[in-house]
């Protein structure tokens, strides 16, 4: 474990790295779209771009990653990048729109598939129990990355001008896909994409063929185990029928699935693809959401809104920054920034020493949101500088923990299942801040910034109530349907205790 460790912060690094360039990216493109456009819509049109490719990209990502190696998909979407940010960094004083919005296009779509690649490979990296500290190093280093691509974006932009932006961004993309090429880290389970020395097996001894993912899924939900990532939503997922279908990999007898355990279960009308995968004949949306318990689903549908409420702080920030410092607004973001930075950090410091393995679930993703809007809304409210670093600092804490909960909760579900939660979430993520970006916009025109943040985040808080209610409602139908057999008592079908190792929280 020691090795994959070390594989795995060196990668943190380099995505770090990347992340920097992003940032710093962030501001050098906005300012390079308004001086190819000329207007404000066309800055907006170009932003547009980047997030409805983003947006398109979150729903393909499960089907990519299911063709694809997640470490291919993370390399080529790298280089892909960086490709494109030479074209602009080589063009910077003479592009036409087209190559700008085709570059920002690819900008869009290979951050969410790069993104949701590696989130989802991260149990098969550091293992189930090691993941909530994994994803607390990974916010950690984006925290970082983000005070420092924001703080370095306008003397780099003044040195070198936008060509020199790119060309750093475009580099920083570079650093990346040579990290994953040059650590070959183990992305996908039971493949052979193993690093040397991530397996105990001896040299030349022959590899046993995994058995096919939907099967190892279905088995790992029924024994209800949590090293395999399974609550107790999706067990009952699993039980529900949405992993029905020939093509599991299942044992059969008489035209009838064997589960796990010699139980039986008659074919339902979900067929295998060539993966032997189910798919759900019928409805191309319903196929994406299928099996997904209803806490998980508002799981998602509020990170989507917490994305909205997001939205407005942004575009808000710079008004609060000018009307509080006129002669040095980019100074007090800075100021804002660093201190939201240290929050983050100091969340990931909290969480590694209270989740000893588990991860926090649903209710815990829901009062982290609600902390985090209280905190951001308070912000805005005018206060001294010392109490508006204090908020910001909470809101950096509350931010971190959501994101650490949010991340960590979505990995705990079966491998491939994974790739299609986290395509979802990303879709529900641009969506909600490209949608929260116009509205946001359009408010500050006739309302105070106060106002705008106050009703955003009031509407994610109501959101966080809302999943409360929902999580509790599905846990008490659950308990009241597993009674009747014994199961209260922490018993599935198998006399496999699930009671015991329930998530925290969820």
């Amino acid at each position: 474990m020691t090795g994959v460790d070390r594989r795995f912060r060196s990668l943190v690094v380099a995505h770090a790295v990347s992340a920097y360039g992003t940032y710093l990216n962030l501001i050098a493109l906005s300012l390079f779209s308004y001086e190819v456009t000329g207007t404000a819509l066309g800055v907006g049109a170009v932003m547009a771009v980047r997030l409805l490719s983003g947006v398109a990209a979150g729903l393909a990502a499960g089907a990519v990653t299911a063709r694809v190696a997640r470490r291919t998909v993370m390399v080529a979407t790298d280089l892909a990048q960086t490709l494109a940010m030479v074209v602009l960094a080589l063009g910077a004083r003479d592009i036409s729109l087209g190559v700008l919005c085709g570059a920002v296009l690819v900008l869009g779509a290979g951050n969410t598939l790069f993104n949701v690649a590696l989130r989802s490979a991260v149990p098969v990296m550091v293992g189930q129990e090691g993941r909530a500290r994994a994803n607390g190093v990974l916010v950690t280093a984006r925290s970082v990355a983000t005070v420092l691509g924001f703080a370095s974006a306008a003397p780099v932009i003044a040195l070198g001008g936008f060509g020199v932006a790119f060309a750093v961004n475009g580099a920083s993309f570079a650093v990346s896909a040579a990290a994953v090429l040059v650590l070959r880290p183990r992305t996908d389970s039971g493949t052979a994409e193993e690093a040397p020395g991530a397996t105990d097996e001896a040299p030349g001894a022959t590899s046993r063929p995994p058995a096919p993912t939907a099967a190892r899924d279905a088995a790992d939900c029924e024994r209800g185990d949590v090293e395999a990532g399974c609550d107790r939503g999706d067990v009952e997922a699993v039980r529900g029928g949405w992993l029905r279908g020939g093509g599991g990999g299942l044992p059969r007898l008489g035209g009838r699935l064997r589960r796990p355990g010699g139980r039986l279960r008659r074919p339902g009308r979900w067929l295998p693809a060539g993966d032997g995968r189910p798919r759900r004949p019928g409805g191309w949306l319903s196929g994406r959401v299928a099996g997904l318990a209803g806490p998980l689903l508002g799981l998602i549908a509020l990170r989507g809104l917490d994305a909205l409420a997001s939205a407005s702080h942004n575009v808000a920030l710079p008004l609060a920054a000018t009307a509080a410092r006129p002669s040095e607004p980019a100074l007090f973001m800075t100021w804002f920034w660093s201190a939201w930075a240290v929050g983050s950090i100091l969340a990931h410091q909290v969480l590694k020493r209270r989740s000893h393995g588990t991860t926090w679930g649903e209710r815990a993703f829901a009062a982290g949101t609600c902390a985090m809007s209280l905190c951001f809304v308070a912000a805005f409210t005018g206060p001294p500088v010392p109490a508006l670093m204090a908020a910001a600092l909470a809101a950096g804490f509350a931010d971190g923990w959501t994101e650490i909960v949010y991340t960590s909760r979505l990995q705990a579900a079966p491998d491939r299942q994974r790739d299609r939660l986290f395509g979802l979430s990303a879709t529900a993520e641009q969506s909600g801040f490209a949608l929260g970006t116009i509205a946001a916009a359009s408010a500050l025109e006739t309302l105070p910034a106060l106002a705008v943040v106050g009703a955003f985040h009031g509407a994610a808080v109501c959101g966080a109530i809302a999943l409360l209610l929902t999580v509790r409602t599905h846990h008490a139908r659950t308990s009241t349907e597993r009674s009747p057999t014994g199961a209260d008592k922490g018993e599935d079908t198998h006399g496999t205790s699930t009671g015991a190792v329930r998530l925290p929280g969820s």
